[in-house]
């Protein structure tokens, strides 16, 4: 699938749902994916990406920034608070903020450094054990906690379990959002975005959909 017709998909739903055009920002996930499928979606006029490691970042985004103006890097993936520093000065927002350690990593590299990318926190709306995130019941309480700490939360992020319907999950984090003040809802993957969009998407993730099949880990240089 193109990206263009990943886009006019988007806007169809959101035209569908009542809401603006270009309401939706498309993030084009380029993780493990080879430079020169992202420079043809670059050549094409985008400029939104996400991107799960903070190594892979920084060996890919420099030099695509060098020849790129507007380039705008969401980190999507969990971050090691060893890495926070690197993730801040790569990324304009970080969507996987997900527990109190974290945030005060963020924190305190935001005072040294005076600034902080945008920061979405990670719900996990599934309640799923072997996954990250902050449990529904807690969520209202850790939103409290990092806006406390001056971060800048713009909104709250989820990855709806394999097996269940993602509607489902994409409502409850819009409730979780809109009771806290919160209008980003970073949600919606290749398989579901429109369901996404429909449910008040602010952010939809697409990488296979837009890049085809991710190059295997093992064929990627360490």
């Amino acid at each position: 699938m193109s990206l263009t017709e990943i886009v006019a998909r988007i806007h169809a739903a959101e035209a569908k749902a009542g809401r603006e055009k270009g309401s939706t920002k498309l993030i084009a996930v380029s993780k493990v994916q080879p430079d020169e499928r992202v420079a043809v979606i670059l050549d094409e006029g985008h400029r939104v990406f996400g991107e799960n490691r903070v190594q892979e970042a920084a060996g890919k985004w420099p030099a695509f920034r060098e020849k790129y103006s507007g380039v705008d890097l969401h980190l999507i993936g969990p971050l090691q608070s060893n890495k926070v520093r690197q993730a801040m000065m790569l990324a304009k927002s970080i969507h996987t903020l997900d527990r109190p350690k974290l945030a005060k990593s963020i924190a305190r590299v935001a005072q040294e450094i005076g600034q902080c990318p945008d920061l979405y926190i990670q719900v996990n709306t599934g309640e799923e054990p072997q996954k990250a995130g902050v449990l529904p019941a807690e969520a209202d309480g850790f939103i409290a906690d990092a806006l406390g700490m001056d971060l800048p939360v713009k909104g709250l992020m989820c990855i709806p379990p394999v097996e269940e319907e993602p509607a489902l999950h994409f409502a409850l984090l819009g409730k979780i959002a809109a009771r806290n003040g919160l209008s980003g809802l970073s949600m919606g993957m290749s398989g579901d975005f429109e369901r996404a969009v429909a449910l008040g998407a602010t952010h939809v993730r697409v990488g296979s959909a837009i890049f085809g099949q991710r190059v295997p880990a093992a064929t990627q240089p360490i």
